[in-house]
């Protein structure tokens, strides 16, 4: 049951046009939060209302709507520096997403740092965007990439974890909340280890963005990702933090308009931070559209979506393990905002399948985590995603179709 009396579902889902929709003639139940979450009006009719009525490339214009736009933008990086808690605006650079983000941080500053021998550790537990970029720059660089193992429960064996920093790690690239388990990491104790032996880390911070308050100053983590899609505002935009000391010694990561003061055939200035990092017109709308899905969050207060959503968590767990043939996949002490599970006799792709006949939106399949799933000798899981929007009531939804899908194929 609810022990969040006092958080305003109902005015919220009132906020999020689709959450009126139905799906095969029923009410929709959207449990993919983790791949995407829906807009609120608020950030729906900022981006409206840019487009319409204030649209204008920025930076560059001495006009009315240029210098309106450009004012929007820039008030959308200092709320997320608000929000994030970073010391300056200089040290959030607008990106398209978590995976761009990490790329940049993997050309930009390890590239150049790496030589043949050196190592990046990361762990078993990570998305494909925060592999691959690795494996690349190992591939440019001849630098070795060490893995953290994981348990059963899908909490990291940090005991490896330390014994894996040595000498030769020259970057700690780790998830915060996993997308595939909902483990939520140790990220500070992580980002201490790491300092006490001069390491930087990356955090890749995609799912905890939505779920859990963030400081990066108190976490002292040298960078920070994460994507807009994932906390109510519009895809296409990102952010990557990074500490301005570090950033200001990054060589740009992309050429062209900008990122640039001047420019001739005999070499180039580049522009300060953090537009060194921007170049191009960039994502004006989805920037403005983030700073207003930040401000919506902040008006109902993180804490107490965190709340509401632990019960959500709890709640589901419960439920889920009363169901004969149904498995959890990550049973961590300290998860946040999912639950994924496997069936018996039903593949997670029919899972899918059939939920959805019932209005119910889930994803299956490997969720870019393949090394995940190997883990756990599992093809693909279905998984369960939670937003500040779910009501425990979806989940009792969630529960009855899981049994209809398994006395069907049984």
């Amino acid at each position: 049951m609810n022990n969040t009396a006092q958080y305003d579902v109902v005015s919220i889902r009132n906020d999020f046009p689709i959450l009126g929709k139905k799906i095969h003639g029923k009410p929709l139940v959207y449990l993919d939060n983790a791949a995407s979450s829906q807009h609120p009006v608020q950030v729906i009719n900022a981006v409206k209302e840019f487009y319409e009525s204030g649209y204008s490339n920025i930076h560059r214009g001495v006009h009315q709507l240029s210098q309106d736009a450009t004012r929007a933008y820039e008030n959308a990086r200092a709320s997320v520096r608000g929000f994030i808690k970073a010391d300056c605006v200089h040290e959030v650079v607008f990106t398209s997403g978590t995976t761009e983000s990490i790329n940049l941080v993997a050309q930009s500053y390890a590239r150049p740092l790496l030589k043949i021998g050196d190592e990046i550790l990361i762990t078993h537990m990570e998305h494909h965007s925060n592999i691959v970029p690795w494996q690349i720059v190992c591939e440019q660089t001849g630098a070795v990439l060490k893995v953290v193992p994981i348990s059963d429960a899908g909490e990291l064996e940090m005991d490896r974890f330390a014994e894996l920093m040595n000498e030769r790690t020259k970057l700690v690239s780790v998830v915060h909340v996993s997308n595939a388990l909902g483990t939520v990491n140790p990220v500070k104790k992580i980002v201490n280890m790491a300092h006490a032996q001069g390491i930087p880390v990356l955090v890749d911070g995609a799912q905890a963005i939505p779920h859990i308050p963030l400081d990066v100053q108190e976490l002292d983590c040298d960078f920070y990702a994460f994507s807009g899609h994932k906390i109510y505002g519009p895809t296409g935009i990102g952010v990557l933090y990074g500490k301005e000391k570090l950033l200001n010694a990054m060589p740009p990561y992309q050429g062209g308009g900008d990122m640039i003061l001047s420019v001739s055939f005999e070499g180039t200035t580049y522009n300060a931070l953090p537009y060194k990092f921007e170049a191009g017109t960039p994502n004006i709308a989805g920037a403005i559209g983030l700073g207003a899905a930040i401000e919506y969050v902040q008006k109902i207060g993180l804490g107490a979506i965190a709340a509401h959503e632990h019960g959500l968590l709890e709640y589901a767990t419960s439920e889920l393990k009363r169901i004969d043939g149904l498995r959890i996949i990550g049973e961590a002490e300290q998860k946040a905002g999912l639950v994924s599970f496997v069936l018996d006799c039903v593949h997670p792709h029919d899972i899918g399948t059939m939920l959805d006949a019932e209005g119910v939106a889930i994803r299956t399949g490997h969720h870019c985590a393949q090394p995940v799933m190997e883990r756990f000798k599992v093809p693909a899981t279905a998984r369960a995603s939670f937003g500040m929007y779910n009501t425990f009531g979806e989940i009792d939804v969630l529960s009855e179709a899981i049994r209809k899908t398994i006395g069907m194929f049984s």
